[in-house]
Formats: structure tokens, C-alpha cells, sequence
């Protein structure tokens, strides 16, 4: 257990998944597995050590306005856009961003996608 104090930020990374359903039949990213990669992050977020103030937390949000990237997860501070296919690239996010602090490049979502 981390029990250093909380930065300023509280966390130093926050990781959002969109797992907004659309009642319409427009595409959304809970079509793409979204509430699973979310669920699976936060294990391995909670596995690797790195859950808890001053260090990861992981969130579900409503639509995020990228649809056309979908899925779509956002860190922040950095706020920086991923999508994804299955649980190996959230474990690459996992790995990688939020625990050593380097943008998965493969992942990213390209400029200017968005709904």
C-alpha cells in the first residue's frame, strides 16, 4: 500500500473508458466490449499496485464524443486517446502509460476523430 500523500492532482493518472450505450442503434462503445476492457483495467491496475491516491484510478464515463474511434479510453493528466480491441492492448495501456508513463503509439486515437 502506497502511503505517501496524495499529490496536488490527488491521482497522477486518471484513465476514463466510455461505456455509454446508445438506445438508438447508432454505435457506441459498449457495442465494442467497453464495461469488460473498463473491468479489466482496473484488475490489473489493482494487481500491478498502482490503484490509490497519488497514483491510478480508473473510471467509467458516458460518451466521450469519439465515437468514430470506438472504443475510446482517455488519460489525463496528459490526455492523451486510446482505442482498443481486446484485453492485450489494455494491458499494454496498463504496462506502458500508466505504469511507466510512455504513450502506447499503436493506440492512439488519430487527431481530429471524433463522433
Amino acid at each position: 500500500m502506497n502511503d505517501a500523500p496524495a499529490p496536488a492532482g490527488y491521482y497522477q493518472r486518471h484513465i476514463f473508458f466510455c461505456v455509454n450505450q446508445r438506445a438508438n442503434g447508432e454505435a457506441c462503445c459498449a457495442d465494442h466490449r467497453a464495461q469488460a476492457a473498463f473491468e479489466h483495467c482496473k484488475a490489473q491496475v489493482k494487481t500491478l499496485g498502482l490503484a490509490g491516491p497519488g497514483r491510478v484510478r480508473v473510471n467509467k464515463a458516458g460518451c466521450l464524443d469519439r465515437c468514430a474511434a470506438g472504443p475510446v479510453a482517455v488519460v489525463y493528466p496528459e490526455g492523451v486517446w486510446y482505442t482498443y480491441v481486446d484485453a492485450s492492448d489494455i494491458d499494454e495501456i496498463v504496462q506502458s502509460h500508466l505504469k511507466d508513463g510512455v504513450v502506447v503509439e499503436r493506440l492512439l486515437v488519430p487527431p481530429g476523430v471524433g463522433r
